[in-house]
């Protein structure tokens, strides 16, 4: 919402719907300020926190950051050089208006190209919202850091590969832990397995485990983007109703329209591996009393098993020599006494230990017979707290790995080979190693 006496109403548009088609618009400006400003000016600073890159693809990537309270128009400055040469500066918000947000900015960045590398810094435009009309802009707080990131896609080479994690629920220790594992490694790309935390009240609950989850790794996510799934507890709370705010979901040019509601879902290459994203939703049922009849799980479940049938035909997983799915929830578990989510009305029943959902069979069902038809090798879940290996599911051929809280999972290349290793970020020890050929 920028007035300046350089760019009248009908250039301001034009830049905005730009911006929105392509995500790379004119040489950035620097910020002006209009002569009616006031001379009190809010206090403080406009950036709180390091960027976080989410939803990597070949030809977009997502760039949130937290915002100092007051109101702003946050903005990603990016280039192809590390010098920042040629920048283009592209803001929040894809219509005519630019997003205003006190807490917190998400700027997506399209037009890219696969398998490149971006040099970007971050900054946001102070408004001041006086009357229903005329806004003023008080000038721009920006980073004076470049940091750096590479869009993921076949070329890509995958020796860093990919790292998991799983049920850190917002605890510090955790964090710290897998977070520093995951800096030693560098990988590609991350994916957060779910119950990022055990819910969210406000924004406020999820600009802290997103945007600063621990003081001993403000740049988690500054050059390595995330790939977030929901995991049961990601959709309990006030904001959770509104967590794709922030946590943005996917672009829409990703799927087809009958797809739209399937943000999270994600079919990405990096290099030689085909990372399938899907989300099993919570653990009760739409009919137990506890969800209040708000979750539509059921119709969720079947209509990602609809867009997985289709996107197994692409090229993206078909060329691709390893498959590995990720989803919170189990698909399997080996215990005859653990709830497998399909009981009506109200998860209770004598045989099961507990009345939610240890594991889905519901989603094994549904999309079990699609990983097989896909070749995917290797399911990787959470929920249940702690480190499991299945070799063989019933029924299938995919192996079932179950990451404990404190696990991280990483795959990567080595010559012709896949191979996953799950290491306890506690004991610094590796649990296993998976190799596939």
């Amino acid at each position: 919402m920028r007035q300046t006496s350089a760019l009248n109403r009908r250039e301001f548009l034009k830049t905005v719907l730009v911006a929105a088609a392509t995500g790379i618009v004119a040489p950035a400006r620097s910020a002006e300020t209009v002569a009616e400003v006031e001379p009190e000016t809010p206090e403080g600073k406009l950036l709180t926190s390091a960027p976080m890159l989410l939803n990597p693809s070949e030809r977009s990537m997502d760039v949130a950051f937290a915002i100092g309270g007051v109101d702003a128009s946050g903005w990603v400055e990016v280039s192809l050089s590390p010098d920042m040469s040629g920048a283009v500066r592209v803001h929040s918000g894809d219509g005519p208006l630019m997003k205003v947000n006190r807490l917190f900015a998400v700027v997506r960045l399209r037009g890219l190209k696969p398998a490149t590398r971006y040099f970007y810094r971050i900054g946001a435009d102070r408004i001041r919202l006086v009357d229903d009309y005329k806004p003023q802009n008080l000038g721009s707080e920006s980073s004076s850091k470049v940091f750096s990131f590479q869009t993921p896609g076949a070329g890509v080479h995958a020796a860093a590969g990919f790292c998991a994690i799983q049920d850190t629920h917002a605890t510090p220790e955790i964090l710290d832990e897998v977070l520093s594992k995951i800096g030693e490694i560098k990988p590609s790309a991350i994916v957060w397995n779910g119950d990022a935390r055990n819910f969210y009240r406000s924004a406020a609950n999820a600009i802290d485990v997103f945007l600063r989850p621990h003081p001993g790794h403000p740049e988690y996510a500054a050059s390595t983007p995330v790939m977030f799934l929901n995991g049961n507890h990601d959709y309990r709370g006030r904001f959770a109703l509104h967590l794709e705010d922030l946590v943005a979901f996917r672009d829409v040019s990703e799927r087809k329209s009958r797809f739209a509601a399937l943000g999270r879902n994600f079919v990405q290459r990096i290099g030689d591996i085909a990372l399938i994203g899907m989300d099993t939703g919570e653990d009760k049922q739409d009919t137990n009393p506890v969800a209040g009849g708000i979750t539509r799980m059921k119709e969720y479940r079947e209509l990602q098993a609809k867009w997985l049938a289709e996107e197994i035909g692409k090229p993206a997983i078909k060329t691709a020599k390893f498959k590995v799915a990720f989803c919170h929830i189990p698909l399997y578990d080996p215990n005859p006494k653990e709830n497998p989510g399909d009981v009506e009305p109200d998860d209770r029943d004598p045989r099961y230990k507990h009345p939610w959902a240890a594991w889905q069979r519901t989603c094994a069902n549904l999309w079990g017979p699609l990983f097989d038809k896909a070749g995917v090798q290797l399911v990787c879940t959470g929920h249940q707290h702690r480190y499991r290996l299945d070799e063989k599911v019933p029924g299938f051929k995919w192996k079932h790995l179950v990451g404990g809280q404190r696990d991280v999972i990483h795959g990567r290349i080595d010559g012709d080979r896949l191979v996953v290793t799950v290491h306890d970020a506690h004991r610094g020890a590796i649990r296993k190693e998976l190799v596939f050929s």
